[in-house]
């Protein structure tokens, strides 16, 4: 089957360039910001691409690439596979190994605690990233830091409270609410995490095991993974159970969820609009 007319230019670029002949295609479902399809090719083989303009979000799928690249070689979690990134006639693309599902496995949720607490294992020297990411079509920095209340203060909270700012939200921020969260942030080394861990960021895979996509990784607090678990459901309790056996939280954690949970809040409110102040608010007056 023909793509689409005003994407065949770029689904021919990709087929010649990949070496495959595309047989059939599929418009894929879930994301909001990216047209995302299935390519099936002469060969049987399957393939994920991710399109977008190359003005709108620059550098995006590049960075995503190095988020996946980086999680990968961890070697704890299942990560799809980047055969190719680039730009063709104002378009980037991103093509991806296609992942087959099938029905998670009994210890499915026991699995996923595990591996997310060994790709947590991994660190770095400081909190950061060599480059530059997104968060959704956010664009999130993550210039280099030595603690984790400074990284959060400063690449993820401060980025956003700007934006929020721009788009004329009073959040109402006072020197308190920094210094407190300061004090209240654990001390922990960096760990390599998902950046953006909501239940339609991971996949089943065939073996009926867990797998994880789009990232906006970083090396950065571990306890933001797991407070975005909680922020809107679909994990099973049994991986924070497993979690916690696999790599222990430290004392308090249960009282940090909301004070991590403001930067996905913060995220929400600049994409999403006014109906996210009311829970951000609240969060900065509760550590105000």
């Amino acid at each position: 089957m023909n793509a689409p007319e005003d994407l065949k230019p770029i689904f021919d670029q990709l087929a010649e360039k990949n070496n495959f002949q595309i047989n059939d295609f599929a418009r894929l479902t879930g994301g909001d910001i990216n047209d995302v399809f299935l390519i099936k090719t002469l060969s049987s083989e399957e393939f994920v691409v991710k399109l977008n303009s190359s003005h709108k979000f620059p550098g995006m799928f590049t960075a995503e690439k190095m988020g996946l690249e980086i999680l990968k070689r961890s070697g704890n979690i299942d990560i799809p596979i980047v055969f190719d990134v680039g730009e063709f006639e104002g378009k980037t693309y991103l093509l991806l190994e296609y992942k087959v599902s099938a029905k998670p496995t009994e210890y499915f949720w026991d699995l996923f605690g595990k591996q997310l607490a060994r790709l947590h294992k991994n660190t770095a020297s400081k909190f950061g990233l060599a480059n530059d990411n997104y968060i959704g079509s956010l664009p999130q920095q993550n210039n280099f830091c030595t603690t984790p209340a400074d990284f959060y203060i400063s690449e993820r909270l401060e980025p956003q409270l700007k934006l929020a700012r721009d788009k004329n939200y009073n959040l109402e921020i006072t020197k308190n609410f920094f210094k407190n969260i300061s004090e209240i942030i654990p001390q922990e080394p960096p760990s390599l995490i998902h950046g953006d861990l909501w239940n339609g960021n991971y996949l089943v895979n065939s073996s009926g095991h867990p797998c994880l996509i789009d990232p906006a990784m970083a090396y950065a607090p571990r306890e933001m993974d797991l407070a975005m678990m909680k922020l809107f459901g679909g994990f099973d309790q049994q991986i924070f159970q497993s979690y916690q056996q696999e790599f222990p939280l430290l004392n308090g954690f249960e009282e940090r969820i909301p004070l991590w949970q403001l930067y996905y809040l913060l995220v929400h409110l600049n994409l999403f609009g006014v109906g996210y102040k009311s829970a951000v608010r609240d969060i900065i007056r509760q550590f105000s």
